[in-house]
């Protein structure tokens, strides 16, 4: 029921504590400081976010360090952030978690579009005007952890419009949910 009500409204003040946790689970990964947010608003807080993302992994990038440690860092918070809602909205079925999904995207406008098999489509990108192709790739771990802690699965993406596609191209591979 919760879900079917998140599909056509979400007030305005959840939706920026649920962007203010994804602040804080990304500048957690990265082990940086999160800039101040109060007094912005929700659109104020986006645009924030896709700049913070974008110099964040933009340094990490040129640091040098292993990519791998920081995808991992992403995935796992981001995992965790999925089992929470996954546990909260009470998420008992592959389709409830794929619901879940395209109302979290289009909360950050993403056009997440998914077909019952799996097949993953993303037309519009809010954050693709800011994203080089590196760090659309390496942000995209908090994707699949996402994915992978509301449904159990697995997200792939095959085509970003990042690297110059028309559009995000992947599959969410249904795995167990827990």
């Amino acid at each position: 029921m919760l879900i079917k009500l998140m599909q056509h409204y979400i007030p305005g003040f959840i939706k920026k504590k649920k962007l203010n946790e994804l602040f804080y689970m990304t500048a957690d990964a990265f082990q940086s400081g999160q800039p101040q947010l109060r007094g912005l608003s929700y659109n104020e807080c986006l645009f924030k976010y896709a700049v913070f993302t974008k110099e964040q992994a933009e340094n990490y990038l040129l640091s040098g360090h292993a990519i791998e440690e920081i995808k991992n860092r992403l995935y796992k918070n981001s995992y965790i952030f999925g089992q929470n809602l996954r546990k909260s909205l009470r998420i008992a079925t592959w389709e409830e978690a794929v619901t879940v999904l395209q109302i979290i995207y289009k909360l950050v406008r993403i056009d997440f579009q998914c077909d019952r098999h799996g097949e993953i489509i993303i037309r519009e990108c809010f954050f693709s005007q800011y994203y080089s192709a590196g760090v659309c790739e390496l942000i995209s771990s908090l994707d699949e952890g996402l994915a992978a802690g509301l449904s159990g699965g697995k997200l792939y993406f095959d085509q970003r419009i990042t690297e110059g596609g028309s559009c995000c191209k992947g599959y969410l591979k249904e795995g167990a949910l827990k």
